[in-house]
């Protein structure tokens, strides 16, 4: 049995139990081949959802230091994470960015799913911000369709992207797909400013109108660090 089927079939019953998980569009996401899905970010746990109620793992890029840790439980953080499908790179420095596109696609090539957040971090106050183009230079570079996905409730459960999901009434979680989005319109043109910046404005216009949140035209990072 894989560490993804264990931690769905241990973990799986009690996201249902106390979070009522609400699937919508399912059957927009391909049932085998690469595909890349891309969605909102709203907390630490959206990663972890997307993996309990999705049938196919999905790989995600997540900070190393979360699997660096030698004590016990620091080696069960780093089970639990890649059993989650995060693949640990050092995205600090001037190369991570090409780390991490260069991890999409071997993913990609191997015919597996892969999430990208591309607002490229949490979103600060639960609206939604301008999306980095790494998505778009994904799929124009492989020619794999990208998969619209929202999450909805996620910041309700685990306010602020810390401490341990809260348990209550109200707290209940959606994730909805959209259409696929064919980008081979674009093929070849991964080098073009214009066109990454297209691309990445359709994706994330389709997760607006799946979340239904506020679209903010301005860079997460940059919020925050204000």
């Amino acid at each position: 049995m894989s560490r993804f089927v264990l931690m769905k079939t241990l973990i799986g019953p009690l996201l249902r139990l106390f979070f009522r998980p609400r699937v919508e569009g399912a059957e927009n996401v391909p049932a085998e081949g690469p595909v890349i899905v891309a969605g909102n970010h709203l907390t630490f746990i959206d990663s972890v959802i997307l993996n309990l109620i999705s049938k196919r793992q999905v790989f995600f890029i997540g900070k190393s230091s979360y699997v660096t840790g030698r004590s016990l439980k620091g080696r069960a953080m780093a089970w639990f994470f890649t059993a989650v499908g995060m693949i640990p790179v050092d995205r600090d420095g001037g190369h991570g960015g090409v780390a991490a596109l260069m991890t999409g696609r071997r993913v990609l090539d191997e015919g597996k799913v892969f999430g990208i957040y591309p607002e490229g971090t949490r979103s600060p106050d639960g609206r939604l911000y301008r999306g980095r183009t790494g998505i778009a230079r994904l799929t124009l570079m492989t020619g794999v369709p990208v998969v619209p996905f929202a999450m909805i409730g996620t910041d309700q459960v685990q306010p602020g992207g810390k401490g341990l999901p809260r348990i209550g009434r109200g707290r209940r979680i959606t994730v909805r797909f959209g259409k696929p989005l064919d980008f081979s319109r674009y093929e070849g043109m991964d080098r073009d400013r214009y066109v990454l910046r297209a691309v990445t404005d359709e994706v994330m216009t389709e997760v607006m109108r799946l979340s239904g949140q506020e679209y903010v035209d301005m860079y997460a990072t940059k919020v925050k660090a204000a």
